[in-house]
């Protein structure tokens, strides 16, 4: 769009004013009008008369960019645009082609911290086929402060749909995957057992429907290589009925464990699984509930929170059609067609939770009194007489002898790494 300005052409309106650099000038000194309200004149004419003001917008050469301003209004209601810096411009360069950069080894915490922000925000790290990628580009250079905690409780569906992206984040400190269903042969379980997780720290896995095979597998590189999982400190493996007593055994391996829930397992809460923990662990069980083992206080924490919310939100969105089965099937429940029997049977698993007995342990301070240490000692005494001393001594021989033999299993699971 052009105009030309041409002095024959402006109607005659009055004198006009035009201040600059704090000066007031009078364009149309030839107006009938006086101009005693212009202290210093200027010239009679701003522009020439050759002079033409052109507005171009979207043109081709910057693809039709109106981010590289910013627009703002003054408190007169006027419009003022100022140009963005050139880290910024070059910031959004960076994110909206980050699939294409190489490596960012060397780039300072600072800036890495704001490059992923703006590729997060553009969902880089939510494509199917760049994703991926463009997510390790982070992670194999500042490992923990992409995420340092993962929490992915109930959330087994993006387990299955982000499992490489999730096996990417190989600094974690804590690990969240209660109530997920996986089982003993998922890849994400042999997965944590890699040494790539040694950083690893907490470990929740509570309902996975695990067994003792599953803890068997779990625990072989730290019993046979010495690597793996082996900086363990709290470790949740409730509400799995699969795991026995004969599971307690690999979880030895483990020698910085401090705190230990098996409610809801294959134990049941007697003075002889109390003692065969104490004894063989080292871990005393709690009589209260322990706050290590509240879910409420494990929260995703890292440059990729908002990544992870992403995914739960896209795939929650994906199965809208489903909750809208659902709530068909509802009236038919209303009008009879089902039994109320089954409304419930999705929240007998959380009321089974919180009536049934814990059965928590944890590490007891070294500090404490030696007269208490007496007194446990004399108790496990009394209950050991009371038992048979020779069954005793040949649970202990045959425990020793399968602790510190490897089966055949164990080599063939050795094998396989």
């Amino acid at each position: 769009m052009s105009y030309y300005l041409h002095e024959e052409d402006i109607p005659d309106r009055g004198p006009i004013y035009v201040r600059e650099n704090g000066q007031l000038y009078q364009l149309n000194q030839n107006s009938g009008r006086g101009n005693n309200h212009a202290p210093n004149p200027g010239p009679s004419r701003l522009f020439s008369k050759g002079f033409s003001v052109e507005l171009c917008v979207n043109r081709g050469n910057d693809n039709g960019r109106t981010d590289h301003f910013i627009f703002t209004y003054t408190k007169e209601g006027n419009l003022r645009y100022s140009a963005k810096s050139l880290f910024n411009l070059v910031l959004s360069y960076i994110a909206d082609n980050i699939n294409h950069v190489d490596s960012l080894t060397g780039f300072p915490e600072q800036i890495a911290e704001k490059l992923f922000y703006a590729a997060d925000a553009r969902q880089k790290f939510s494509e199917p086929k760049t994703g991926l990628c463009a997510l390790q580009k982070f992670t194999d250079v500042y490992g923990s402060l992409v995420l340092r905690t993962l929490c992915l409780k109930k959330s087994y569906l993006v387990i299955s749909e982000k499992l490489e992206e999730i096996k990417s984040f190989q600094d974690l400190v804590c690990l969240d995957l209660s109530c997920c269903k996986l089982g003993d042969d998922h890849d994400l379980l042999q997965h944590i057992t890699n040494a790539t997780l040694s950083s690893l720290v907490r470990l929740l896995l509570k309902d996975n429907c695990l067994s003792d095979a599953g803890l068997r597998k779990m625990t072989a590189p730290v019993r046979i290589m010495k690597r793996g999982v082996e900086n363990l400190t709290v470790l949740d493996l409730s509400y799995n009925p699969g795991i026995t007593s004969m599971g307690i055994r690999y979880l030895l391996s483990f020698k910085k464990l401090n705190y230990l829930d098996l409610s809801g397992t294959g134990l049941k809460c007697t003075k002889t699984t109390i003692c065969q923990i104490q004894s063989q662990i080292g871990l005393v069980r709690s009589e209260e509930p322990l706050k290590e083992f509240d879910h409420n206080n494990c929260k995703t924490e890292g440059w990729a929170e908002q990544t992870i919310l992403q995914w739960q939100h896209t795939i929650l969105e994906s199965i809208k059609t489903k909750e809208k089965l659902k709530s068909r099937t509802a009236t038919h429940r209303f009008y009879g067609k089902r039994y109320k029997k089954e409304e419930s049977f999705e929240f007998l698993d959380e009321k089974e939770s919180e009536t049934s007995e814990k059965l928590q342990f944890y590490k007891r301070n070294p500090d404490i009194s030696n007269i208490s240490v007496l007194q446990e000692k004399t108790e496990m005494n009394e209950e050991l007489q009371n038992k048979d001393k020779v069954t005793l001594e040949q649970n202990e021989q045959t425990f020793q002898s399968k602790h510190f033999t490897f089966s055949m299993a164990d080599w063939d699971l050795l094998n396989s790494y």
